[in-house]
């Protein structure tokens, strides 16, 4: 059986879809493979995504075409430029701005490897800067009723020379003014999931503010303080039973350099109940702001 993994795509190379000639493969995931391209409309390089149809079910096209409309109506320096949208017979597409950079997985894996233990997690004036910036397009998105659903390190890339985060992947995002209900999907990286999410109730800004959460407690200590798992359900369990706490350490019991405060900031994003995290993505940033002025000043 074919899977998008063993895919042969040298066939693509050289074909114009849309206003574009694919150039080469960049990446590929489960559903999908994003390749470097040449506009020649605009004379630029751009990446283009493609899903080919021999892989198209009810769920993919829908996710694969959530994902452009979603990121095509926001405009935020923060969050990828979707360029054109399109279908040929062979495949679903669509054209994006080209990152010349690297996931931010990447700069976590790098700093697991420093040989100095008090060197293995993201210095904390770059990881406030990341986060600060990533809740004010996440604002920005929820404000334009779309909850990302699925936020996580590989769905950051950093540019290479400006270091700017960028969201990317808006394949689960939500459109909140949609008067279709997908709660009985559950979509999403478990880690980073919010219990309600596990659950399939009503999603809202709060849940984006979860996983920015554990992404923020993953960016501040050299490893999560979680117990390995045989699998993505134990995991998912695993979380929902804990429901005063889902990890066993805070933050500053594992970075010598952070302060208490830090752990109550981290905590009240990764709370259990959506009710009791922050109400929005600004309140969430205005605190890193606050902690960065009082400590790191």
């Amino acid at each position: 059986m074919i899977t998008m993994a063993s895919y042969n795509s040298d066939s693509i190379i050289g074909k114009q879809i849309g206003t574009s000639i694919v150039l080469s493969e960049l990446a590929r995931g489960s559903m999908a493979i994003v390749f470097v391209a040449y506009q020649k409309t605009l004379k630029r390089r751009i990446a283009v995504k493609i899903l080919p149809k021999s892989f198209l079910t009810n769920k993919s096209a829908m996710l694969f075409q959530q994902e452009a409309e979603s990121a095509a109506i926001l405009s935020h320096p923060n969050i990828i430029p979707i360029y054109e949208v399109g279908e040929t017979k062979e495949f679903l597409f669509f054209t994006m701005q080209l990152i010349q950079g690297f996931p931010l997985t990447h700069l976590l894996n790098m700093a697991q490897k420093q040989v100095l233990p008090s060197k293995r997690s993201i210095p904390l004036k770059q990881t406030i800067q990341f986060i600060t910036l990533i809740l004010d397009a996440l604002h920005y998105a929820h404000q334009q009723d779309i909850i990302h659903r699925d936020i996580k390190p590989d769905n950051i890339l950093i540019e290479k020379h400006s270091y700017r985060p960028i969201i990317t992947d808006f394949g689960v995002a939500k459109v909140l003014r949609e008067e279709k209900d997908d709660h009985s999907m559950m979509l999403g990286t478990p880690l980073y999931m919010a219990p309600e999410q596990i659950i399939g109730e009503t999603m809202g800004a709060r849940s984006d503010i979860y996983a920015i959460g554990i992404m923020l407690f993953q960016m501040l200590v050299p490893n999560l303080p979680l117990p390995k798992f045989e699998s993505s359900d134990a995991l998912l369990k695993f979380k929902l039973l804990n429901k005063k706490g889902f990890f066993k350490k805070k933050p500053s019991e594992l970075n010598p350099f952070l302060r208490k405060e830090m752990d109550k900031i981290v905590g009240r994003a990764i709370k259990y109940e959506a009710e009791n995290r922050y109400n929005n993505c600004q309140e969430f940033r205005s605190e890193l702001e606050w902690y960065h002025q009082t400590f790191l000043e």
